[in-house]
């Protein structure tokens, strides 16, 4: 869910990639309501449309964090599953 994934960017240290399939969605979405800023990239595109496969986040925007005030008492992850290049994972 985009809005959990967003409280766990408060938690992070940004910039981060993202590799995930289903996080780089929840990304996309977050970008799209203007949540956060991010890039989202192909790794080698091979046609007209490339399958996203990373996306860098590079911020949480005021309206982003406004959201996350809004949920004050969404559940808290114990450990993410976003990675940095070359496989190493954030806890």
């Amino acid at each position: 869910m985009p809005l959990l994934f967003l409280m766990r960017l408060l938690r992070t240290q940004l910039p981060v990639q993202v590799v995930e399939p289903e996080e780089i969605r929840d990304v996309s979405v977050l970008i799209a309501t203007g949540l956060i800023e991010a890039k989202i990239s192909a790794l080698q595109p091979t046609g007209l449309y490339a399958k996203a496969s990373m996306a860098t986040v590079e911020g949480i925007t005021d309206e982003g964090l406004a959201e996350i005030a809004k949920m004050g008492d969404a559940p808290r992850f114990a450990k993410t599953s976003m990675r940095f290049a070359g496989g190493l994972r954030l806890m």
